[in-house]
């Protein structure tokens, strides 16, 4: 057999080895290496959308009476406007006390129903726009009260905080049996979450 011939099977043999030997220590340390189980990180909401949820979630607390649970979506130097004429209300504190205050007057739990929303953004600000129906027991009458609402927001973080709250009451009923009779509540309340005013509320 030819000396050479046989120095290059035994070469080509060697290289094989090492290529197999190569390949099943990859495939082993392949095995060995823990599953990465970790979730995927959620996909960013678009800003509309993120402030579209705040607002449901902080009406869903000002119905059910959660008034810690709303300072999650407000500024503490929040600004508050009412459909009365009444100077604004300033700072998220002053705020959550005239709503506590004021609640009392409506008995049978409260229904606030959004529609038309209209939100906008721009850097690190955003507006957003929507009607309301506010709906309640007062006095022992089924009341009433329609209207719209402005927020104004601000980016601070990762969140968007209510800086400034401009609520209008258009309607306000109390009905009973006779729905064509129109009454209109003694109290004034704040002008936040749709709180029917009496003369307007403070509604959201």
């Amino acid at each position: 057999m030819n000396p050479r011939s046989t120095w290059v099977r035994c070469f080509a043999a060697l290289i094989v080895l090492l290529l197999l030997s190569s390949a099943a220590a990859a495939q082993k340390k392949k095995k060995n290496q823990p599953v990465d189980t970790s979730p995927m990180p959620p996909m960013p909401m678009p800003v509309p959308d993120q402030i579209d949820r705040n607002i449901g979630e902080m009406l869903g607390a000002f119905q059910a009476g959660n008034i810690e649970a709303m300072h999650k979506y407000y500024s503490d130097s929040a600004v508050f406007i009412r459909s009365t004429y009444e100077p604004p209300v300033v700072g998220w504190q002053n705020y959550a006390t005239l709503v506590q205050q004021q609640r009392a007057a409506f008995q049978g739990g409260m229904s606030v129903i959004r529609r038309n929303t209209s939100i906008y953004s721009r850097g690190d600000a955003a507006w957003a726009s929507y009607q309301w129906q506010f709906d309640s027991t007062y006095n022992g009458k089924a009341y009433t009260a329609r209207g719209q609402t402005t927020l104004v927001l601000t980016k601070e973080g990762d969140n968007w905080l209510i800086v400034h709250n401009h609520t209008s009451q258009i309607f306000d009923a109390s009905m009973c049996g006779d729905q064509t009779q129109t009454q209109q509540p003694q109290q004034t309340l704040p002008t936040h979450p749709p709180l029917p005013a009496p003369p307007p509320p403070t509604k959201p």
